[in-house]
């Protein structure tokens, strides 16, 4: 009997730390109506560094990423806008990005309802290469922001990258 409980009891801690260290990121919004009367919404999951490195273990430099954590990450827009020169109609989009050490490159995906591991460059509605700068304070936590100006920064680690929506 000692042995079967014994078994139950470490199996229970087992399962209760697995748990724990699987637990998905956590949901986030960052919604804002720019001067020009453009709303823009952007729904993530935002996920933590835990100890990782941004570039190797997380994010890898040079490969396409999802640009969050759980399902894709949803930009959405109320009106058609400009970035980067470049007209987006309004609509929904997911997210996807390239990080860099110098430079990211900002993909919005036709495709906005779906896992974030499912990335086809065949429905990308923009792509667009950013400086990545040093951000002004370290974040553990992947966050958008967006300014009533139309910036948008994501925010993590050390890192900052913005892009213009007009």
């Amino acid at each position: 009997m000692k042995k079967i409980f014994t078994l139950l009891l470490i199996t229970g801690l087992f399962n209760g730390l697995t748990a724990c260290a699987q637990r998905p990121s956590p949901a986030a919004k960052a919604s804002q109506t720019t001067t020009s009367g453009a709303k823009i919404s952007i729904d993530y999951s935002s996920p933590g560094i835990k100890g990782r490195t941004i570039g190797k273990e997380i994010a890898p430099w040079g490969q396409v990423w999802r640009t969050g954590a759980n399902e894709a990450t949803v930009f959405e827009v109320s009106k058609n806008v400009t970035i980067a020169g470049k007209t987006l109609p309004k609509g929904k989009y997911s997210l996807y990005s390239i990080p860099g050490q110098k430079e990211w490159v900002i993909i919005l995906n036709k495709t906005w309802n779906q896992s974030g591991t499912e990335y086809d460059m065949k429905a990308d509605a923009l792509r667009f290469t950013v400086k990545t700068l040093k951000a002004p304070a370290f974040s553990e936590r992947m966050t958008f922001k967006i300014a009533k100006t139309g910036v948008v920064s994501l925010v993590w680690g050390e890192y900052l990258v913005n892009f213009l929506v007009k």
